[in-house]
């Protein structure tokens, strides 16, 4: 447990702190829902502390946050939404102006209002909640659409830089440093047959062929808050990894992580299927929002960007087992061999129902 009542002098809060405890299920930073007394009103906040493990530029991250978060507010302002501080997150200034603050054991912190009446879900429970959820990241990405100035900041360089994947991954097999290659040539040959599929949209947003935007580069669904009455997606949270990116990057990872029925590292591959309902659920939501900004182009890449990004996962998977390992956290021997054929086999039923995504797609576009 940090000393929150010191996190709590770091930022103009203008209430007094009462207590604090931790929250939430993350596995990466360090979450704490705080009360606080505002003239007798009990208020609750959120404080979290950086993991500067996982995210090695703190302060640029936050200059990411801070900006996307305060044009986020201004437009939904602009629009006269009433629930415009619910729609989404927004950075609480430190004493000194900025969106983050540093304790005196060099501890980066950010703070947030809490978001009454609304909650996350580790899994999905119905087409329903994939809508809204999808819906949500297309709002995000609109209201985004129209941020000012300079590009975001990069802060994980080559984080969905799918051609980059690829060669990460051939580097590993040539230097196979505890000798598995051979038994995972299968796989690997797979991989290698999609070399040139695994370029395609970098080469496209390199080329102009589609614009860089900003994405969340996160998109699974327990990083919208749902209305606790309605099931409105109504913020999304989790902005570590906001800045330039390609839309489509967030929709095919939207399709990676909510289509399949079977976890992440399901080792009967039988179980793993793409599921059309609940990619019409995906479509329908995200078209509703972001279907008023993407070009032409971009839409033609909705229903491949399943596979991309279900690919570009299972080369990281594949690359860390030929490593040895050493980036995902495994639980039995060959868990990432496991995860990569899991990938290997949703991208195989993508590909399979891949007119009938598109068709869809056009569905939703008219």
């Amino acid at each position: 447990m940090h000393n929150l009542a010191e996190v709590a002098q770091l930022f103009d809060m203008r209430a007094d702190f009462v207590h604090a405890h931790p929250y939430g299920s993350g596995h990466i930073n360090d979450t704490y829902c705080a009360y606080y007394d505002q003239a007798g009103q009990r208020l609750r906040y959120i404080h979290q502390r950086l993991s500067t493990e996982a995210f090695k530029k703190p302060v640029e991250l936050m200059e990411n946050v801070g900006r996307v978060t305060e044009h986020a507010l201004n437009q939904l302002l602009e629009e006269g939404n009433p629930e415009a501080r619910r729609r989404t997150l927004t950075c609480v200034p430190s004493v000194k102006g900025t969106a983050h603050a540093i304790d005196s054991q060099g501890n980066c912190w950010r703070t947030y209002p809490f978001i009454e009446r609304a909650r996350t879900y580790d899994t999905i429970e119905s087409e329903a909640q994939a809508t809204e959820a999808a819906r949500a990241f297309g709002e995000f990405q609109k209201l985004a659409a129209t941020l000012p100035g300079e590009p975001l900041h990069e802060t994980i360089p080559g984080f969905h830089n799918t051609k980059q994947r690829f060669e990460h991954l051939i580097a590993a097999i040539e230097a196979d440093p505890h000798n598995r290659a051979k038994e995972v040539q299968k796989e690997i040959d797979w991989f290698m047959a999609r070399q040139e599929e695994g370029s395609k949209v970098v080469d496209m947003l390199e080329s102009g062929e589609i614009p860089l935007r900003v994405t969340h580069n996160d998109t699974k669904l327990n990083n919208v808050m749902l209305d606790d009455v309605t099931g409105e997606g109504i913020c999304v949270i989790d902005l570590d990894t906001t800045m330039p990116g390609s839309a489509v990057y967030d929709f095919g990872d939207m399709v990676r992580t909510a289509t399949s029925p079977a976890a992440e590292d399901e080792v009967d591959t039988a179980k793993i299927t793409m599921r059309m309902p609940m990619f019409e659920a995906l479509v329908k939501g995200y078209l509703a929002s972001a279907g008023s900004f993407l070009t032409d182009k971009e839409r033609s890449l909705l229903a491949f960007s399943g596979k991309l990004l279900t690919m570009e996962c299972g080369t990281r998977f594949l690359c860390d087992y030929l490593k040895g390992d050493v980036y995902f956290k495994v639980h039995r021997d060959g868990h990432n061999l496991d995860r990569t054929r899991s990938q290997i086999a949703l991208a195989e039923s993508i590909s399979t129902q891949m007119d009938a995504m598109e068709a869809m797609v056009a569905k939703y576009s008219i």
